[in-house]
C-alpha cells in the first residue's frame, strides 16, 4: 500500500482572534492541521468547525491560558497524550499594558512578562526537538516594532517585545544548516483587539495594518531563498526602526515619550 502523506501539524497560540485566527485560516488552507491555543474554548471550537467546513483541517483544541505559570508545560503535556507531533509553531499571544511604569499593577505585569516572554520562550524550547527534525519545521515568533527603541508609557511592552526579538533572532543563527526556518514578525499597530484589551491608544504609535498584510508579509518573508530572521511590516515602519536603532538614547526616548503620551 502507499504510504500515507503526512499533513503538516501547525500549533498557534492566541488563535481565538487577530493574528493567530488568520494564520490559523492562511495554514488550513495550505491543507495543514492544526493545534489551536487560546483562552477562549468556545472561539476556538467555532474556528475548528468552519475550517473542517473549508479546508477539512483536523483541529486540536487546547483551552489554556499561558499567562498562568506551568501553562506551556501543560500544552506540551496535552500534545504527548494526544500522541501529536508539531512541525511549526507560531507564538501568537500576548497583550500589552499602558501607563507610566510607577503606575503600573504588579499582578498584570506579570502577567504580561508570563504571556509575552516566559510562556514563548517555554514552548519554543519545549517543542523545538520536534520542529528540528521536522523536514517542515517552522518557529514564528510574533514581535513589535515597539521591539526597536525604549518606549515610555508602555515601558514592559516593548520590553517583552524586544526581549522576544532578540530571542528569535539568535535561534535563527543557532538553526543554521538545519531545514527549520525562524522568523521574528514585527508588525506595527494593526486592526485587531489588542487595543481594547489594552485599554489604551498609546500603543497606536505608526503606520496603522490591517491583519491580512502582516500576514501577507509574513509568507513572503518565509518564500524567499534566503529569510531573514526578522521582518518589520510597512515600509513607514521599517523606516523608523532604523533611524531609532542609529538615533543616540536621549533623542530617541523624547521622541517616542512625546508619540506615547
Amino acid at each position: 500500500m502507499p504510504a500515507v502523506a503526512h499533513r503538516r501539524v501547525v500549533l498557534i497560540t492566541g488563535a481565538s482572534s487577530g493574528f493567530g485566527r488568520t494564520f490559523a485560516q492562511r495554514f488550513a488552507k495550505q491543507g495543514a492541521d492544526l493545534v489551536l491555543v487560546a483562552r477562549r474554548r468556545d472561539r476556538l471550537e467555532t474556528l475548528a468547525r468552519d475550517l473542517h467546513a473549508a479546508f477539512g483541517t483536523t483541529t486540536t483544541v487546547i483551552a489554556r491560558d499561558l499567562s498562568l505559570p506551568g501553562a506551556a508545560q501543560a500544552v506540551v503535556n496535552d500534545l504527548g497524550e494526544r500522541g501529536l507531533v508539531i512541525d511549526a509553531l507560531i507564538n501568537s499571544a500576548g497583550f500589552g499594558t499602558a501607563g507610566p511604569f510607577a503606575d503600573e499593577q504588579v499582578g498584570r505585569v506579570t502577567d504580561e512578562i508570563q504571556l509575552n516572554v516566559v510562556a514563548l520562550t517555554q514552548l519554543s524550547l519545549l517543542l523545538l526537538p520536534d520542529l528540528l527534525r521536522s523536514p517542515a519545521g517552522l518557529l514564528l515568533n510574533v514581535s513589535s516594532t515597539a521591539a526597536y527603541q525604549p518606549l515610555p508609557n508602555i515601558a514592559v511592552y516593548a520590553a517583552t517585545k524586544a526581549y522576544v526579538t532578540a530571542l528569535t533572532e539568535a535561534i535563527w543563527q543557532e538553526s543554521r544548516g538545519t531545514s527549520l526556518q525562524v522568523l521574528a514578525l514585527a508588525p506595527g499597530p494593526t486592526e485587531t483587539e489588542f487595543f481594547a484589551a489594552a485599554g489604551s491608544d498609546r500603543f497606536k504609535v505608526g503606520q496603522m495594518l490591517t491583519v491580512d498584510q502582516v500576514v501577507d508579509a509574513a509568507f513572503a518573508a518565509l518564500a524567499r531563498r534566503n529569510p531573514p530572521p526578522s521582518v518589520v511590516v510597512g515600509g513607514r515602519n521599517r523606516a523608523t526602526a532604523f533611524v531609532a536603532r542609529l538615533a543616540p538614547a536621549r533623542l530617541a526616548l523624547r521622541v517616542s515619550a512625546r508619540l506615547t503620551a
